[in-house]
């Protein structure tokens, strides 16, 4: 069965495409010693696998993304490159495809977006694009799914071989020196020679790495340092890599003179009328703000409650009153009839019945990717970031963070800069992600009726504004960043995503919130309810007398001047470090109410100024397990580990014990 890399720049429409042809993936795990993630679905007419690549703009790596593909093409078996071009940022994206048709395997190139570069003035000779690129040029519109099945066909009847090979002359300096390289290898390398030293000289580390297992390091610093002296004395150029550069962009140049024409147009698309809005310096932020209270608006009041308020109302109803009359017909024990009353439905049930708000959560998240807004988003926080010692790509992480932490860390791969990355990796988890929803709608439902949606957005402005402060502080001492942060990222034009696409992405994401219901929080649930139900005197003893009184009791002291110095809250803090959710499910079951109740039996043990502190610390102390462990993988390091830890716990307690004691002194309490 054929296996086909598909590949090509962010924004080109690529996960679109995976999509189309797909349906759904067939495997999703880890590429080989890495945490990157990898997807591989098989295609619709059974007849190959599609591995997706990360989206990258060069194969010579500048982050861990980019050095994904280029081991992907030393060290893996596949049979054609699937090469995903946007027509409307040809030039760009060009630079890509001839790396890849250096490298000499069978390929076919989906060029994507041909209706916005006809909208910009594009005409795009197709065949003779093909001709002078050597390889099938199959128009698409991903979006759309226009011309996608003619491109299946493209790629299910490439031949073995390209039409011919595609080779650059990048003068006789450089060409001399890869043909001496090239006889320095040893036969039968999987990877072509010829390619294996363009990548050299350019500056790929990846592929330096391979061929210093075949070839003597000092050799090739050898070589690469007398053939940078040779090239700039014929071109004038300094750098190697900036030679190589600049000779394929040459030649971009002239397949674009001979393959596409432009009709003059003096007309702004709908992408920049728009940008002049969105992406406006002084405007750009707040509407970012407004489209965040917005968001919140429709999660938690216009949309999100009333669908939240049936499902507690089945949960708490129907199901509760079959469960019993199922157990009273079995004949159930009153050990087994608590366990799954007051255990399982009481507080899985306390935490399912946040579905709707989370997964209309992800839908906009799933919106703002697929629009385009999120690379504008980066473009307008990048001043604000750049004075913190970030950059605008570090803001998109984040963004993922308030859906889940873990793939906002993830995420922080494309960050290029090792220290910008790190920094971008400690603070995403200050980002307030969807498990954390539950506490806040459970205690603002109560506290703040009216005022709901407001409260939960200062929340998520917190959240943001504590990991800017921070990320001053720790760009300035621990993590200082040397020379300027560089910011480049790709403007898609604006589309309207398709429903498809837009509910499968909401899945992929909210699909994570149901497993962790049906398994994790199933399981701690339980647990939960056996230390409540369970003491030193044994079984069904009173609450305050249970296991789960006496672990919340020994952190309990230290929350007094926080405000929330109950052992109830201590126990509920302590299990919220395996998930966030499990925090509701823990105090559903020890005040024995269903989630309809449970707002108005807090009510008699919070203030209002209480549970603004328990929140807030709720949103910035210790990541969950699954976040620290990602975190781990990510940085590598028992130290910054420990540290990522370390830091918000100090931070939630410095930050709640200003807003209780604060609000002491206002009279608020």
């Amino acid at each position: 069965m054929m296996q086909i890399a598909l590949a090509g720049n962010p924004n080109t429409g690529k996960s679109s495409l995976f999509n189309i042809l797909t349906g759904s993936y067939e495997y999703v795990g880890n590429w080989t010693g890495v945490t990157i993630e990898k997807k591989v679905g098989l295609l619709k007419n059974k007849q190959g696998y599609l591995i997706d690549l990360p989206g990258i703009y060069s194969v010579n790596p500048l982050s861990k993304d980019e050095g994904v593909t280029a081991n992907f093409l030393l060290h893996e078996s596949f049979n054609l490159i699937l090469n995903v071009v946007d027509a409307s940022q040809l030039e760009r994206n060009l630079n890509l495809s001839i790396q890849l048709l250096e490298f000499g395997k069978p390929m076919v190139i989906g060029l994507n977006m041909v209706d916005v570069a006809s909208q910009q003035g594009m005409n795009i000779d197709i065949n003779k694009l093909g001709s002078l690129l050597g390889v099938p040029v199959s128009p698409v519109v991903a979006r759309t799914g226009k011309g996608v099945e003619e491109l299946l066909h493209r790629v299910m009847g490439e031949d073995s071989e390209p039409a011919f090979p595609f080779k650059i002359d990048y003068g006789y300096k450089i060409e001399d020196a890869i043909d001496v390289l090239g006889h320095k290898l040893p036969e039968g390398l999987e990877a072509n020679k010829r390619w294996l030293a363009i990548q050299f000289f350019e500056g790929n580390e990846v592929v330096q790495a391979y061929l210093e297992k075949y070839v003597d390091k000092d050799w090739l610093q050898d070589l690469y340092r007398k053939t940078e002296q040779g090239s700039a004395q014929k071109t004038g150029i300094q750098l190697l890599p900036q030679a190589i550069r600049q000779r394929r962009a040459e030649v971009i140049a002239g397949i674009l003179d001979q393959a596409v024409t432009r009709t003059k147009t003096s007309e702004l698309t709908f992408s920049d009328r728009i940008d002049r809005i969105v992406t406006n310096k002084f405007l750009g932020i707040p509407i970012f703000l407004f489209f965040m209270f917005l968001t919140f608006r429709l999660t938690f009041e216009w949309l999100g409650n009333p669908l939240s308020d049936l499902l507690d109302g089945f949960i708490s109803g129907p199901l509760t009153d079959w469960t019993t009359a199922f157990l009273d017909q079995v004949n159930a024990t009153a050990f087994i009839r608590a366990c799954i009353l007051d255990g399982i439905i009481a507080g899985v049930g306390g935490v399912i019945v946040f579905v709707p708000q989370i997964f209309i959560l992800f839908l906009i998240i799933s919106f703002v990717e697929d629009s385009g807004y999120m690379a504008r988003i980066a473009t307008v926080m990048d001043k604000l970031m750049e004075g913190i010692g970030l950059n605008g790509k570090a803001f998109i992480p984040m963004i993922i963070g308030f859906g889940c932490n873990v793939p906002g860390v993830m995420a922080a791969r494309s960050i290029e800069r090792p220290n910008e990355r790190l920094l971008t990796i400690l603070l995403t988890p200050l980002m307030s992600c969807s498990a954390r929803l539950p506490v806040y709608v459970l205690f603002a439902g109560a506290f703040f009726a009216g005022q709901q949606s407001l409260v939960i957005f200062s929340l998520y402005l917190l959240g943001i504004v504590v990991a800017l402060v921070l990320a001053k502080v720790f760009s300035s001492t621990i993590l200082k960043q040397e020379g300027g942060s560089m910011f480049v990222v790709e403007l898609p034009p604006y589309r309207i995503p398709q429903w498809q696409t837009l509910g499968r992405s909401t899945w992929e994401k909210g699909k994570g919130f149901l497993r962790k219901a049906g398994t994790f929080i199933f399981a701690g649930s339980i647990l939960i309810w056996l230390l409540s139900y369970t003491g030193p005197g044994g079984i069904d003893v009173p609450m305050d007398d249970s296991f789960l009184a006496m672990i919340g009791g020994v952190i309990a002291p230290l929350f007094h001047p926080l405000g929330f110095g109950t052992w109830q809250s201590g126990a509920s803090l302590i299990t919220g470090f395996a998930a966030k959710e499990v925090v509701v499910s823990t105090m559903t079951i020890i005040y024995s109410v269903s989630d309809s109740g449970l707002g108005g039996v807090l009510m008699g043990h919070f203030t209002a100024l209480q549970a603004l502190s328990f929140m807030s610390f709720i949103l910035l102390y210790i990541p969950c397990m699954a976040t620290v462990g990602i975190i781990r993988k990510e940085v590598n390091s028992v130290k910054w580990t420990w540290f990522s830890v370390l830091y918000p716990l100090a931070t939630a307690y410095l930050i709640s014990l200003v807003i209780y004691q604060g609000g002491k002194l206002l009279g608020l309490g």
